[in-house]
């Protein structure tokens, strides 16, 4: 494809601050169908670097990494110098306790939902047993994410923010645009922080088949079964 085709579809990239590898946008090009309209090449373009790891993906002199002690829990307060793109590794509902997202895991593992006090079996192809997962996810959350250069540090909801919560999917981007990180913990608001979407797959599906154990492991050796 010509020189100006890639150079638009750099500029759509980059204007959602995506900075692909010049190797990883000349292998999508030479792969994309001949005579695909623009706008749809465009999309194309951001669907699938969405839907790759930023550390192998995006150009590390171009995307801007997050501060270099930003995992430093001696320094007080501290902001991002410019938009960053991170992606996310792991979400936490911390508005509830993790016994109850366990139990609630072991309920749609057996095919059931809780309505008041009533337990009702669900078909597994059921809207009810697809929504069900998304109900829990009242918040704050927390967020383990990653940036370009391979940084990894948690991120915390401070306030609710659209398309953040236990039904996005790991690998999805986010878009720092301002964000304060307080001993070590970037605080996340509306307003500062934009979800771009994506879903590293591979990523995903590991993470859903762990999660009842990872939430296990995070309970307080103490608590023999009480709530944390």
């Amino acid at each position: 494809m010509s020189g100006d085709v890639a150079s638009d579809v750099r500029s759509h990239l980059a204007a959602k601050q995506l900075h692909p590898q010049p190797e990883w946008l000349a292998s999508f090009l030479a792969s994309a169908r001949p005579n695909t309209p623009l706008p749809a090449l465009k999309k194309s373009a951001e669907w699938k670097l969405l839907a790759a790891d930023i550390a192998q993906s995006l150009d590390k002199n171009l995307s801007p990494a997050l501060p270099a002690r930003v995992t430093d829990v001696t320094i007080q307060e501290q902001r991002l110098s410019s938009p960053v793109v991170v992606q996310v590794l792991d979400i936490e509902d911390i508005g509830r306790s993790r016994w109850s997202q366990i139990e609630l895991i072991e309920q749609q593992e057996r095919g059931e939902m809780t309505r008041g006090r009533e337990i009702i079996r669900l078909a597994p192809d059921s809207e009810d047993a697809t929504n069900q997962s998304t109900e829990i996810s009242r918040g704050p959350h927390k967020l383990l994410v990653q940036d370009a250069h391979g940084t990894k540090v948690y991120a915390f909801e401070l306030t609710p923010i659209t398309g953040i919560g236990l039904n996005m999917s790991i690998g999805a981007k986010l878009l720092l645009r301002s964000a304060s990180v307080a001993r070590g913990l970037i605080m996340l608001e509306a307003g500062q922080v934009e979800v771009l979407g994506g879903k590293v797959n591979a990523w995903a599906d590991q993470w859903a088949k762990d999660r009842k154990e990872t939430l296990k492991s995070r309970l307080p050796q103490a608590t023999n079964g009480t709530n944390d």
